[in-house]
């Protein structure tokens, strides 16, 4: 491990030395990745230092018992010996989660969409109920959001949703919500009581900067049309809402939840780049291997991932095979174990492989 640390402070060198030069600073995407680079290695090469400390405070113990001409001295440096074999380990585990490589688009905001899938009615309501779950856990997390785009439902909740989420590393918590929600539990509508099961769809993008990806605005055909459902007078009568057509993928994003044509066009945009940004990380994760196999972060938007069963009051997730009694806390925002649960686990799967390469 001591050659991969020494690595470590010398990355840590070379990139102090460049985000200090005119060019760098010059080049606004480089500077930001270079910027982010060095923070992250800053905090490990601080434990680097501890840990290479303890190794020397060791080394001179050893020295000093060896010698054994002071008894003294040498009950001391048994003593300082013993305090750094103790601390050591956890040391090592604490940098060798540090090791793990970081998904460099953990730290960005995100664009979240919901929607009803089988279950007609109820599965729009649950819709509404996942989009209340996570604005509460936002909240909790102190980050922001907004409505991008929404398609109520009939009967309550949405056909559709799209909100953005701004805040520090959102996307590195809010990945793992990528996939098919499933309730069981008796709907509004249902006489009998009985049980039905519905499912809602989550797409978690990471939100694309202009930087991230080039987007041709002459491979995108705008349509201008007025919008449909709530909103007032002005918004049904005037051409407000965006639809935009991406040429080359057949791509579609509707946006028309501003009384502007310039803002909906706007998130169209910020929406559509996202996507088209998704889909090119999505080629890369098919084409790693390690985290092909991972339960965890797999990206199949097709995968059951999550039961919300309220006759038992139980979630389960499916990924790690997790299950909480505590449906009404969770559906009221609070995810955070599970969330930190998904966390541990695809951290548990990188450090198996980090170990192989140490």
């Amino acid at each position: 491990m001591l050659d991969k640390l020494q690595f470590v402070k010398q990355r840590f060198d070379e990139v102090s030395d460049l985000i200090i030069q005119p060019d760098i600073i010059m080049d606004q995407k480089r500077y930001v990745k270079l910027n982010k680079e060095y923070k992250d290695l800053s905090s490990m090469v601080e434990k680097i230092k501890e840990y290479e400390s303890l190794l020397d405070n060791i080394a001179e113990a050893k020295e000093i018992i060896s010698d054994g001409s002071d008894p003294e001295m040498t009950e001391m440096a048994k003593m300082e010996m013993d305090e750094a074999n103790e601390s050591i380990p956890k040391l090592e585990e604490e940098i060798k989660f540090m090791l793990i490589p970081k998904d460099p688009e953990d730290a960005k905001n995100v664009i979240v969409e919901i929607r009803a899938g089988t279950g007609g009615d109820e599965a729009s309501i649950f819709a509404g109920d996942l989009y209340r779950m996570y604005t509460k856990y936002c909240s909790d997390k102190g980050w922001s959001t907004e409505v991008e785009n929404m398609n109520e439902g009939t009967s309550g909740g949405f056909k559709e949703i799209i909100f953005s989420v701004n805040g520090p590393d959102v996307y590195g918590e809010m990945k793992f919500e990528s996939g098919v929600h499933r309730v069981q539990r008796v709907p509004q509508t249902e006489t009998q009581g009985r049980v039905h099961t519905s499912a809602a769809t989550v797409i978690v993008l990471p939100e694309a900067e202009e930087f991230d990806i080039e987007l041709d605005m002459k491979e995108v055909r705008i349509e201008r049309t007025t919008s449909t459902g709530p909103g007032g007078q002005s918004v049904n009568t005037t051409y407000s809402a965006i639809k935009l057509h991406h040429e080359p993928t057949g791509m579609i994003v509707s946006c028309q939840d501003q009384k502007s044509s310039h803002k909906n066009l706007e998130k169209a945009i910020k929406v559509l780049r996202s996507r088209l940004y998704e889909m090119e990380l999505a080629k890369k994760l098919a084409a790693d291997s390690a985290k092909r196999k991972s339960m965890v972060s797999s990206g199949d938007r097709s995968a059951k991932i999550r039961t919300y069963n309220y006759p038992q009051g139980r979630v389960t997730e499916h990924r790690i095979g997790l299950t909480l009694y505590d449906l009404q806390n969770v559906i009221n925002g609070d995810i955070h174990k599970i969330i930190e649960e998904l966390k541990l686990a695809e951290n548990t799967e990188k450090l198996k492989e980090l170990g192989e390469m140490l």
